[in-house]
């Protein structure tokens, strides 16, 4: 399960050049198209779905004639991080492109049901969504309940601003309910889009979500109108964009999420936010698999997508691991298992840990030094973060929710200063933070016990990176700033 979210305790357009092109001759969405019984090619009839990574600089032309080379259809191509989607129904297809470059989340997924005896891959059965009506989402006043703003003093940043609808944050996540009363004015469709071909789609049905209320949620925390009504985001006064890159299941595909992230770049996002990670595996730490493909294509969407200027959000997992790298490289002991969160640990993504009312770690909440930047409101049983839902409101723990009130500050910090660079952004986020020291015991059964450990001093840790978000600090100037009762 790829989304980032807890209920209560449970466990977890083609823009010139610069976005997705589809290969010359295929239709965006055809990504369930199929190369025929070519000379050489042995279809099986299963059609599965492939990233793959070509050396930097390589042509679509070139990319194409590799792919259909090795039986595949080519389906998109993106030229500025030479990474492709494709489809094959040949089972040699990655032997035959290189399994050190190509990478299939239907495959891998297929192999693991098929070695524990899973004839048909098991279909969770997950409720169709109805677009909210407006006329029937409770117009109560909820902003009692809103402990998480109040965290990181979303309320009275509010009085000095609420944000810009010039900066669009982009969702990438389920989808996001353009209909619900608190988001419908804050709803870009023109930079929204749906991505789990890997080849963005503009359609609105597209990036509606289907299943899944994940994505409306995200959206809530970060630009709920402050209306008197229901809940407010942290930036009232921002637009978002519903990127689509979580399908029905809970899976976020890397091809999906390279769609989203390039999406997002071509469209000049300023911020995304990415509440889910990359994994077509049941746990992020994983013996012996070094996901070599699935690092180097997200990380290369990353890198690109922040050279353009979008810094992306992403939560830490609620796998209550430790990320720090460390822990992933040098000396090991046998079998230890290797954790790794994409896009969360990679370098130019801003990662973010959950607290929960009480300002601690929340158990759930993945840690680790040099991996995790801030911290921000994800929740514990009893008191979740209450958001947006199709319908209505609901509250949802997780780290999915700690990572959107990040993702809200830095739309505040680009309204205020839009001239900011990504790194610019980013670094005021982290400096305008409020430190939180390391726990002095952090026994959270009560067994004599620590639950975990954090490393690193009072003004950058494992648990908490530099310190809890604080929204007002970002959009005011240091020397004027009063005080966050949370110091």
């Amino acid at each position: 399960m790829s989304l980032l979210a807890r209920p209560l305790r449970a466990a977890v357009c083609l823009v010139a050049v610069l976005a997705a092109a589809p290969f010359t001759g295929v239709a965006a969405g055809s990504a369930s198209a199929v190369v025929g019984a070519a000379p050489g090619c042995h279809p099986n009839g299963r059609v599965l779905r492939y990233v793959v990574a070509f050396d930097r600089g390589t042509s679509e032309d070139s990319a194409r004639e590799q792919l259909e080379t090795a039986c595949g259809h080519p389906t998109g191509y993106y030229p500025q991080i030479a990474v492709a989607v494709a489809t094959s129904d040949d089972p040699d297809f990655g032997s035959l492109i290189g399994l050190d470059r190509a990478f299939s989340a239907q495959g891998t997924r297929l192999a693991a049901q098929r070695a524990s005896g899973d004839a048909v891959p098991p279909q969770p059965t997950r409720a169709e969504l109805s677009p909210s009506d407006p006329a029937r989402v409770p117009a109560t006043d909820l902003s009692g309940e809103q402990w998480d703003m109040r965290m990181v003093q979303a309320s009275s940043t509010h009085q000095v601003t609420e944000g810009s609808p010039d900066v669009v944050v982009g969702v990438l996540d389920s989808g996001v309910d353009p209909h619900h009363p608190d988001l419908a004015a804050a709803m870009d469709p023109a930079d929204s889009a749906g991505c789990l071909t890997g080849v963005a789609d503009p359609s609105p049905a597209a990036w509606a979500p289907t299943t899944s209320v994940h994505g409306t949620h995200v959206a809530g925390i970060i630009a709920a109108a402050d209306d008197g009504k229901g809940i407010t985001g942290v930036a009232p006064g921002v637009r978002i964009a519903s990127v689509k890159v979580i399908d029905d299941r809970g899976y976020a595909d890397p091809e999906a999420a390279v769609c989203g992230l390039m999406w997002s770049a071509a469209h000049h996002l300023p911020v995304t936010n990415s509440s889910w990670f990359v994994n077509p595996w049941s746990l992020s730490c994983v013996r012996g698999d070094d996901r070599g493909v699935v690092h180097e294509v997200l990380a290369r969407a990353v890198e690109y997508a922040t050279s353009a200027g979008t810094l992306n959000v992403a939560a830490a997992t609620n796998e209550a691991v430790d990320l720090t790298p460390s822990a992933r490289s040098g000396v090991r002991t046998a079998g230890a298992a290797k954790c790794e969160a994409l896009p969360a640990g990679l370098r130019d993504v801003v990662a973010v840990s959950a607290v929960g009312a009480d300002r601690v770690k929340a158990g759930y909440s993945s840690y680790g030094l040099g991996v995790v930047d801030v911290t921000a409101p994800g929740g514990e049983a009893g008191r979740c973060v209450v958001s947006t839902v199709p319908g209505g409101y609901a509250p949802l723990c997780g780290t999915s929710m700690a990572a959107p009130h990040v993702a809200g500050v830095l739309a505040l910090l680009k309204s205020a200063h839009p001239a900011m660079s990504a790194a610019e952004l980013r670094h005021a986020l982290e400096q305008r933070a409020t430190p939180m020291p390391c726990p002095d015991d952090y026994d959270l059964t009560g067994d004599g016990a620590q639950d975990a450990y954090c490393a690193g001093y009072d003004n950058y840790n494992g648990f908490y990176g530099h310190g809890l978000v604080d929204a007002l600090a970002a959009v005011t100037p240091p020397e004027t700033a009063p005080p966050n009762p949370a110091r």
